[in-house]
């Protein structure tokens, strides 16, 4: 079973990403939201706590990926206090794979990665 630390810690393993507690809270409280960001943008891929005992973390998703999710694992749900069409509240413990975690948090930095412009030649 995935610790808190150990979700922040996979994030932390991007390119640029940074650890931020956007809502002034002690970070060694179970109940402080973690943010996991890019530097680049300031943007946020996941956002890691832990709510009714429960660890959860909260990814960006492709609309229609995000449907399928919910309908597949009892641990995928509309995001907890975000744009529920965009993000998804994914509870480790109510029966995720952890590869398709990691790939799910990877789809969510690749989302929300800094766009770079086109080159036209």
């Amino acid at each position: 079973m995935l610790t808190k630390r150990e979700l922040i810690d996979y994030c932390l393993t991007f390119l640029d990403a940074y650890e931020d507690y956007p809502f002034n809270e002690d970070s060694a409280s179970p109940e402080a939201w973690a943010a996991l960001r890019h530097k680049g943008n300031r943007k946020a891929f996941a956002f890691v706590y832990e709510r009714k005992g429960l660890l959860r973390i909260n990814l960006k998703c492709d609309p229609m990926f995000a449907d399928l999710l919910r309908s597949t694992y009892p641990g995928v749900a509309p995001a907890y206090h975000m744009n529920k069409e965009h993000w998804n509240t994914i509870t480790p413990e109510q029966g995720i794979p952890e590869q398709e975690l990691y790939e799910w948090i990877r789809q969510s930095y690749d989302l929300t990665a800094l766009k770079r412009a086109k080159r036209i030649s």
